[in-house]
């Protein structure tokens, strides 16, 4: 899959792409619980999402450059609303079923790292729902994706989360990107950054 992965580029998601990224996501809702949804939203409300995340932050898609299928995406998101917490945000990433194992996601998360440490941000916080024991709906996959790329656990709820007739915990798992000054700079849009992590991943 390595020669496969040179053909993959990293661009922007506008609100358009919607209807082909909610392609990606329905399974995780109405199959896992990798996602506490449950119901998908509709192409407009997912469209919305992308809207109001752009405001602040990047929206990323891994395409297949070939035929600009979309792979998978990532985003941020805010941690939390009070400005003493502007330098931490919390990320997702969906990948395409078929193309988990084969380096879309570690694509997908190098950009959105990269991109969010020209902005600034400093903490990365990833919320994952956690399965007592693996069963058909929740595996441990994602802890340890976030695990092989630099996360460490830092919390865990118990039996928060209920989906499927069953009850899952919730864990946060957290990565530093950037130095925690005295005197920290603000952090930049996502507008801000865009010239200077464009030509690297053909993002525009």
């Amino acid at each position: 899959m390595k020669e496969n992965e040179k053909e993959i580029i990293i661009r922007i998601v506008t609100p358009d792409d919607a209807q082909e990224l909610l392609d990606i996501y329905t399974p995780y809702v109405l199959h896992t619980a990798i996602t506490f949804e449950y119901q998908p939203p509709t192409v407009e409300e997912f469209a919305q999402r992308i809207r109001k995340t752009l405001t602040r932050f990047p929206y990323l898609a891994a395409v297949q450059k070939q035929d600009g299928k979309i792979l998978g995406y990532a985003y941020a998101g805010t941690f939390h609303d009070r400005e003493a917490y502007d330098w931490a945000v919390e990320t997702s990433i969906y990948v395409h079923p078929d193309c988990k194992r084969a380096g879309v996601g570690r694509k997908l998360y190098q950009a959105l790292e990269d991109v969010l440490r020209e902005q600034g941000i400093l903490n990365l916080n990833a919320c994952i729902a956690y399965p007592q024991t693996e069963d058909e709906f929740l595996t441990l996959d994602s802890v340890h994706f976030h695990t092989h790329l630099g996360y460490r656990m830092v919390g865990r709820f118990s039996q928060c989360g209920y989906k499927f007739n069953r009850w899952y915990d919730m864990v946060w798992m957290e990565k530093h990107i950037g130095p925690h000054l005295q005197n920290q700079p603000p952090v930049r849009s996502f507008d801000q950054v865009r010239a200077v992590i464009g030509e690297k991943y053909q993002i525009k």
